[in-house]
């Protein structure tokens, strides 16, 4: 466990966790794909209460989420641009970090138990998806909170074109 600091490709913002993440989630969505300019986000989520930010004060884009009609609070530098945590309308004791933003983005484990791959109905072609890790084609779960079944791949998954699952 401990302290795992982080921040903004200028020093401007800096921030620090005090947990273990929950889960880590990989979102292949579109809104993640452009929020991060790549194929997917990497998002650590921990509990609201154990992100701080420890230095200068960051800024927030709210964006209303295609899916449930929720707004996504984006926490940024306004200095750099980075971006650096989320906040959700719909789970308010929750955040999500920008993986890549931590000194060292490697600190938390990932597993069969605490991650998950989802959207990867939007993935981009040519992923690559672990085997044992819950995927769904969508969300985990529906808008009213219930569970969604995931797939599990015995191996690694190619994702190709018109793949929904």
């Amino acid at each position: 466990m401990g302290v795992h600091e982080g921040g903004c490709l200028c020093g401007a913002v800096r921030y620090e966790t005090l947990a273990n993440p929950l889960r880590v989630t990989t979102c292949h969505c579109r809104f993640c794909q452009r929020a991060t300019g790549s194929a997917y986000m990497f998002e650590p989520i921990f509990r609201a209460v154990d992100l701080r930010v420890t230095q200068g004060s960051p800024s927030a884009y709210d964006h209303r989420s295609e899916g449930s009609g929720k707004l996504v609070h984006i926490h940024f530098c306004a200095a750099c641009g980075t971006k650096l945590y989320m906040t959700f309308e719909s789970f308010q004791t929750s955040c999500g970090v920008y993986a890549g933003t931590f000194d060292d983005p490697n600190w938390f484990e990932i597993g069969d138990r605490n991650s998950k791959h989802i959207f990867i109905e939007a993935a981009r072609h040519e992923t690559i998806l672990p085997p044992g890790i819950p995927a769904f084609s969508q969300h985990a779960m529906t808008n009213n909170g219930e569970p969604e079944k995931p797939v599990v791949f015995e191996a690694p998954k190619v994702v190709g074109r018109g793949m929904t699952s």
